[in-house]
């Protein structure tokens, strides 16, 4: 391994945890379009699309330090904030307001103890990931997972 593949490797866990949903995603065939999309009401992780279809895309990891597993952290809280953020996508993007829109979340559960803000090569170690697809609905009382 190279110096520089050795680097792209050593992320904090956040960061490797976005990192591998747009690597799987990429592998289901959509196409990442932004990565990180701020509005005043939070922030969407990753956005793609596929065909007629953009999705919008929360990504947790957590490690056996932490209490609960990923999902649990995406709250309806969590989850209004995702919807209002997206709607600041999709204003300011008219181009998709044609498209059918999809909130997934993509959770990686560690189960060893670390520390999340340390970088290193997190795909080393023993995990289980979802990609949960539809995680929650544009209802009036947001779905929980």
């Amino acid at each position: 391994m190279t110096l520089n593949q050795i680097k792209n490797h050593v992320k904090p866990l956040g960061q490797w945890a976005e990192l591998e949903a747009v690597r799987m995603l990429k592998q289901a065939a959509y196409i990442i379009i932004h990565q990180n999309f701020h509005s005043r009401f939070g922030e969407i992780d990753i956005l793609a699309i596929k065909g007629q279809e953009l999705i919008f895309v929360e990504v947790k990891a957590r490690s056996a330090t932490q209490r609960g597993q990923a999902i649990e952290v995406v709250t309806s809280s969590k989850q209004l904030k995702i919807f209002k953020t997206a709607l600041c996508f999709i204003e300011k993007n008219p181009e998709f307001h044609d498209f059918y829109y999809r909130f997934d979340v993509f959770c990686f559960d560690f189960h060893q103890v670390f520390a999340k803000n340390i970088q290193q090569d997190f795909s080393k170690y023993s995990y289980d990931s979802q990609w949960i697809e539809n995680a929650f609905t544009l209802d009036a009382d947001l779905i929980n997972l």
